[in-house]
């Protein structure tokens, strides 16, 4: 046997290869090339991004950038619409100007302002409050109408009467959330009222460039000149504009529009560092749920001295909003509307605004560099995780905690006092699953390629239905030591140190790896397991990673293959004198150690013991008893083949016990086979008569050596014996 390696024997007999210098580099200081858990981490990215295709890498790039700004823009695209009025043509704006209608996304939109509203809610419900003692509504209800017969403008005699009673109870300040943009016969009534006003005074006032929809130009004149009559009184303009979003919910504050008159929450609070403050709007619940946030009373009761001097406790000192509410005019949905289908009026959405200011509550919102940082950090979860290399349950676990994470923090934000608006929950989670599919539909790529070149590699030491089984889970291939029962089997090549100095090294090799080829192929077709090439000896092994109950069949039926393959494998190579010799195979059934054994650095999925060195004996045990393969009793009695003849005991190097063996004979005579097997035990026995009738089968196989020696064995060594 050629052993190109350098072998010495451990204490059991058993060959091991010896230390071979390596050089002044140690081999620990290698990375170990099996190794591939690498924990996801910026150098493992580049190197899984070199890996797959130019076309892919782009494709996943631009994934991964639009996964970016989703993320970051899922409320809307930082380019806005506006007009040019010097070409008469709409244009787009980059960045979106804070005048103009910034372009967004409907679907996404939808989304954020529906978990927008959802935090809000969640919010709205976690600050309960009882009646504000501070501000009083009266309003302009469906009674008020039917009273006075007047549907718009809303009846001014009355408002004049209410404001004159409110007037002497003593309140601190009141605002008026109606418009007077036209003429009417009962206004010399109310001007009377409002000259002999004590009380700060704010009236609706609006313009025709900030509201286009509303106001007409002559009705902004005529609002102009009626404040103008005012002039030097208690009365005062102020704003009412209000910014509902497309949907009609009423979310935020307005923006602050040069040329409008202050905001008429901050007139009558006089809190002008709410002035330019475009937050969300925080409404409140009520504590007792058969009342309202604000005392609300139809104004008719005020109209009347005698029934207004009933509220003075609930005016004195309170500031008084009076205007519509009515069911179909200036109502507004809020984030609420979506669960309890309530809308309010625009007079309640003042008084909101109102106690939000008298509360001193202006929630910060995060910032746009922030909002970049924040995107960034959830397509970069979404990456790693794609990459992660773990359990399915783990990757699973890491999966939904983000989820939950991001999609969470947000409602935390929110209740913690944080103003969410603008907050893109929805581009987070969207952002993360695209950056997620982008990254693992490119990590697939790799894997599978990885994968297929894995399993090809798997599939020269394993079967292929094994590998693919080990690949699906690897948990089935042991990394530690485990006892397992194996077939295991060893082959050597009668005369091949002596053919290897003969021929050529480079035909040497050709040869050997031609052969090696087709005894793999064997072991693999039978679905056994490769353990190592020792020089042109094939050591294998069935029973793991995965055991069969058919392993026994499989081992034996390999045995005979292979004797078969080198017969037909000499003739086919010998045109150059390249003539094989016979393969020796020994085969034994036993226990064995099976894993991964080696140092830090190299790693070999082998099996060590009491089996593997009995298949070795009886692999050498071959050439003594001029027999081809040989078979224990253990491996032989696990078989439902019958293709075997005795051929004795032997003793074995560490063993105490012989071992009887059989070598497979398929090519004898089947009933001869069987008389053989009887006439042994019977001669085993002690029938000497039974050692006649085998010597007589031998003279019919004159030409059958290992036979001819068993016969003569036993004549040699009698009944019960063993051979040395």
């Amino acid at each position: 046997m050629n052993r190109e390696t350098p072998v010495t024997a451990d204490d059991d007999g058993a060959p091991k290869p010896a230390a071979v210098s390596t050089g002044e580099r140690h081999w620990r200081d290698t990375p170990n090339p099996i190794d591939d858990s690498d924990s996801p981490s910026f150098e493992a990215v580049k190197r899984d991004l070199a890996k797959v295709p130019p076309v892919r890498l782009v494709i996943t790039i631009l994934l991964l950038l639009l996964s970016l700004g989703i993320a970051r823009y899922s409320w809307g695209l930082p380019v806005s619409r506006g007009f040019d009025e010097e070409t008469n043509r709409r244009v787009l704006h980059f960045p979106a100007r804070a005048d103009e209608t910034p372009i967004r996304l409907p679907i996404a939109l939808d989304a954020e302002r529906a978990l927008y509203d959802a935090r809000a809610y969640r919010a709205t419900l976690m600050r309960r409050v009882e009646e504000d003692p501070r501000i009083l509504v009266i309003s302009f209800d469906q009674e008020t109408l039917r009273m006075t017969a007047k549907r718009s403008p809303l009846d001014r005699t009355m408002l004049a009467q209410a404001l004159t009673n409110i007037d002497k109870l003593g309140a601190r300040a009141i605002g008026i959330d109606i418009l007077i943009d036209q003429p009417q016969r009962e206004d010399p009534e109310l001007f009377a009222a409002l000259r002999t006003m004590r009380t700060p005074v704010y009236f609706a006032y609006a313009t025709s460039s900030a509201n286009a929809a509303d106001v007409e130009s002559w009705q902004q004149e005529f609002m102009d000149r009626w404040f103008a009559q005012l002039a030097g009184t208690n009365i005062h303009k102020a704003s009412i504009r209000g910014e509902a979003d497309s949907d009609n919910v009423m979310r935020r504050w307005p923006q602050h529009v040069p040329g409008l008159p202050t905001f008429m929450p901050i007139a009558l609070t006089g809190r002008t560092e709410f002035t330019g403050y475009e937050g969300s709007v925080l409404y409140r619940s009520p504590a007792n749920v058969e009342r309202n946030v604000f005392a609300e009373f139809p104004i008719q009761l005020f109209a009347d001295p005698a029934t207004a001097s009933a509220f003075a406790d609930q005016v004195k000192d309170r500031i008084v909003l009076i205007g519509g509410n009515l069911p179909d005019v200036d109502r507004f949905d809020t984030p609420a509307t979506r669960y309890t289908d309530k809308t309010i009026s625009g007079l309640e959405v003042l008084a909101t605004e109102t106690a939000q200011i008298l509360d001193g509550r202006m929630p910060g919102r995060v910032g746009g560099g922030m909002l970049w940082v924040l995107a960034i950090l959830v397509v970069t979860a979404g990456m790693f995780t794609a990459m992660l290399d773990v359990r399915p349950w783990v990757a699973l676990g890491a999966i939904l905690f983000q989820l939950v994470f991001f999609g969470a923090t947000p409602f935390m934000f929110e209740l913690i006092g944080m103003d969410t608006y603008g907050l893109p929950a929805a581009g987070w989670l969207a952002g993360w699953a695209l950056a997620f599919a982008a990254t693992n539909a490119a990590d697939r790529a790799v894997t599978s390629d990885q994968r297929r070149y894995a399993q090809s590699a798997l599939g020269k030491y394993l079967p292929r239905d094994i590998a693919a089984q080990i690949l699906k889970d690897p948990e089935k291939l042991s990394l530690t030591g485990e006892k397992r029962f194996l077939y295991t089997l060893f082959t050597d090549i009668e005369g091949f140190t002596s053919l290897s100095h003969v021929l050529p090294p480079e035909r040497v090799a050709t040869l050997l790896n031609a052969y090696l080829d087709g005894m793999s192929n064997i072991v693999l077709d039978h679905g056994g397991t490769i353990d190592k090439f020792v020089g042109d000896a094939v050591v294998a092994f069935w029973g793991a990673p995965i055991a069969r109950p058919d392993d026994g069949d499989r081992a034996i039926a390999a045995a005979i293959a292979m004797t078969d393959f080198t017969a037909n494998f000499s003739l086919k190579d010998s045109n150059d004198g390249a003539m094989l010799g016979r393969t020796r195979v020994g085969l034994h059934y036993g226990e064995a150690v099976v894993g991964n054994f080696g140092g830090e650095g190299r790693l070999s999925y082998t099996a060590l013991g009491d089996a593997m060195n009995c298949a070795a004996r009886l692999e050498s045990a071959n050439k003594h008893l001029k027999t081809v393969a040989l078979v224990s009793q253990e491996a032989r009695d696990r078989s439902t083949s019958d293709q075997f003849r005795p051929m004795g005991r032997i003793a074995v190097s560490g063993r105490a016990t012989p071992i009887v063996v059989w070598e497979p004979a398929q090519h004898m005579d089947p009933e001869e086979r069987a008389v053989l097997c009887r006439l042994w035990t019977e001669f085993d026995a002690g029938s000497l008569a039974a050692l006649d009738e085998i010597k007589q089968i031998c003279l019919t196989h004159s030409k059958d050596t290992a036979l001819a020696y068993f016969a003569t064995r036993l004549g040699e060594v009698g009944p019960g014996a063993l051979s040395n």
